[in-house]
């Protein structure tokens, strides 16, 4: 009788443990980018136990890991786990737990505990969708509109519209506080993750993949409300001239500063400069005190991927002009008539059109053509629109390159883009490239075997490599004496390379310590990370050195005559600051640095006549600092105030809008008793109007 008894309990455990495997609910996200699945989230959820698996492989890229997720009282973790590799293969171990009244977590940026007598909100380092889930389900049980998160900072959930996606009603939120973009996000009825989108990627429901172009489309919406509303109200345009006194004015041909002067700005012209105050002024002036700053032509990101809130940063860090180096096509030609009737505050943006080879490395922007005369007709199709130049990407076929570039060069475009997997420098100069993007496409050609595929993140990885490279080889002249009688530049991007290369977990890198305290806590703790693997200490000096030599070679292009054009690869500005700093690290002084962003991008493209110097009749695009960045770069990173084409804007009031603590104090500006002119875009069709959304 006992063995029976023991037999009957056995099956009973047994079927009892079969009954939750069968109860086990799993829910499946696809990744979608350019019409196209590279990606996935599987969720396994078990009880208060739910395990996610994250998967995607982009542009030969992508975080792969695990988390472990244990749910307390009101949805929030207790215990939450996460292993694997992030976007570039680093690796990833990340855990949080709390237990009797303490919070503890250790992750790639920090490692800390906190006294909580009730769980808090973790907010995870290495995430995927699926924690906007975890997210917005712990704010809608704990019911309040602002939550204290850990390990800092806060988070806000809105709910914007209800709909139907197909037949499954969902309830759309925005997530703000985490990182510097809002998420958006659906829930089912059950409060099951349908969606988590943006303007630029979707994660939704396996199944329901055909539906991601609408999501996209509302994401471009509810941010363009958000952008537009917040452009209106920190946009100051006055129908009176508005007098910038007592400034040294930069002049980015001597390198020197000016005598005090008065500019004079009206709508969106320099009118005047006159010599010291400029006397009393009229009383229907707008006065701003420039207390002896500097004015400076606005700078520009040569290397830049626009987005819509990316303007608004860039403004606050005195970035007047950019250059699009690859794009969501319609989304671009879409968003640049806005930018310029100012109801998208923004830089002015010269688009480059992006032109990639189809391999299963393929980047999703743009137009990946089949055959050699897609590609003719892609440079055509650009042309016809008015890009600048076309941008040729890693898996475009090396042989194609001649004669794009001979078409492009017909239609007055120029040529640009990384050097093609298989390729090299050399041969890409000349087969007709007129700009080198990113300093590493250049260096490779120096460091790896013609053989080694460069649509990996070797391209990046492979950087370590030049810690032993030698500058004076023939390889490296050949490729200077080649730049040199072809003229061709290089749009450097250093300070992504420092970002890849130096970044290291629990630590902030020099590049983003003048910053990233200001910054939400999702930022912040992102940043501290390590890029790049690293097996063991060796590796790590190898990268410390190898970007030295990054440093060296810039120094030697500078001192070869090759023609450097500042860009980042980025879009907050922070980085374009940083880069310009990067540029007086090898050896290039503070003046000179600041004319290759201001009239030496200018000059590059072809709008020197209206912007690149402080000049009678040029667009008011100016920058107000309170110091000297012709003695300390460092200047630059707190504008007071800045001005694109008459425009003025207060980065303070920018910053306080985006959630960031602001770093400089506008000037005192005295008014007339006249109103400014209000951008009003409300009879602007921006993505649509509000409300409900059927998404089928």
């Amino acid at each position: 009788m006992i063995h029976k008894g023991l037999g009957l309990l056995v099956l009973a455990l047994l079927s009892a443990r079969g009954a939750l495997a069968e109860a086990a609910s799993i829910e499946r996200l696809s990744i979608v980018s350019n019409g196209e699945v590279v990606g996935s989230v599987t969720g396994s959820t078990q009880g208060n136990r739910v395990t996610v698996d994250y998967r995607v492989d982009d542009n030969g890229r992508g975080p792969k890991h695990r988390e472990e997720i244990l749910l307390g009282p009101r949805s929030v973790p207790i215990s939450w786990t996460v292993h694997g590799t992030s976007l570039m293969g680093g690796p990833v171990e990340e855990s949080f737990r709390w237990a009797d009244g303490k919070a503890s977590w250790v992750s790639q940026a920090d490692k800390g505990e906190a006294a909580a007598p009730q769980p808090g909100l973790y907010i995870l380092n290495d995430d995927s969708p699926w924690s906007a889930g975890v997210y917005a389900r712990a704010a809608l049980a704990i019911k309040k509109d602002v939550i204290e998160t850990l390990p800092g900072g806060h988070l806000r959930l809105a709910r914007v519209q209800q709909g139907m996606v197909g037949k499954v009603a969902v309830t759309t939120y925005r997530l703000e506080g985490v990182q510097l973009s809002p998420d958006y996000l659906m829930l089912d009825s059950g409060k099951r993750l349908f969606a988590a989108f943006s303007a630029t990627g979707v994660a939704i429901r396996t199944g329901f993949e055909k539906e991601a172009p609408a999501l996209l489309r509302l994401g471009a919406r509810l941010e363009g409300e958000r952008i537009r509303a917040i452009s209106a109200r920190v946009a100051h345009r006055y129908a009176a001239p508005v007098r910038i006194r007592n400034v040294r004015i930069f002049d980015p041909r001597s390198g020197r500063l000016g005598p005090p002067s008065t500019v004079i700005v009206m709508r969106d012209r320099i009118t005047q400069i006159l010599a010291g105050d400029g006397g009393s002024p009229p009383a229907d002036q707008v006065v701003v005190e420039g207390e002896g700053g500097t004015l400076y032509p606005g700078l520009h990101d040569m290397h830049s991927h626009t987005s819509l809130d990316s303007g608004l940063y860039y403004l606050a860090a005195g970035v007047t002009g950019t250059r699009d180096m690859g794009n969501k096509n319609d989304f671009l030609l879409d968003l640049l008539p806005r930018l310029e009737s100012g109801e998208i505050a923004g830089p002015r943006v010269v688009p480059d059109g992006f032109i990639e080879g189809r391999s299963p490395f393929s980047a999703r922007n743009g137009i990946i053509p089949e055959t050699l005369d897609e590609a003719l007709k892609a440079v055509r199709w650009y042309a016809d629109r008015g890009y600048f130049e076309i941008k040729i990407y890693n898996s475009f076929n090396p042989d194609w390159v001649k004669p794009v570039a001979a078409e492009a060069h017909r239609l007055g475009l120029g040529v640009t883009g990384h050097v093609p997997a298989f390729d090299s420098p050399d041969r890409v100069i000349e087969d007709g490239y007129d700009t080198i993007a990113h300093i590493n496409q250049l260096m490779l050609g120096w460091l790896l075997d013609p053989k080694e595929d460069t649509r990996t993140p070797l391209r990046l990885t492979g950087m370590a490599r030049a810690a032993d490279l030698d500058l004076q080889s023939p390889r490296v002249q050949k490729t200077l004496a080649l730049m040199r009688s072809h003229g061709t530049s290089l749009d450097t991007t250093s300070v992504i390379l420092e970002r890849l290369m130096l970044s290291r977990a629990g630590t902030v890198a020099d590049g983003d310590s003048d910053y990233l305290d200001h910054m939400p806590i999702g930022y912040q703790r992102y940043r501290k990370r390590t890029f790049v693997p690293l097996r063991d200490k060796a590796e790590d000096e190898r990268y410390r050195r190898a970007f030295a030599r990054l440093i060296d070679t810039m120094r030697l292009l500078h001192a070869s005559k090759v023609r450097m054009l500042p860009g980042t690869d980025d879009g907050t500005g922070f980085t374009l600051q940083r880069e310009i700093e990067l540029y007086t690290m090898a050896g290039i002084s503070p003046a000179e640095a600041l004319g290759m962003a201001t009239l030496g991008s200018a000059l590059y493209l072809r709008q020197d006549h209206d912007t690149g110097t402080i000049e009678r009749g040029k667009l008011a695009d100016l920058v107000l600092v309170a110091g000297d960045p012709t003695k300390d770069i460092k200047a630059i990173k707190r504008p007071q105030m800045v001005m694109k084409g008459g425009i003025l804007y207060y980065p303070a009031e920018i910053y306080e809008a985006l959630g960031i603590a602001p770093f400089a104090a506008p000037p005192a500006v005295q008014a007339p008793a006249i109103h400014p002119e209000v951008i009003d875009a409300s009879h602007l069709s921006l993505f649509g109007p509000s409300g409900r959304d059927d998404l089928d």
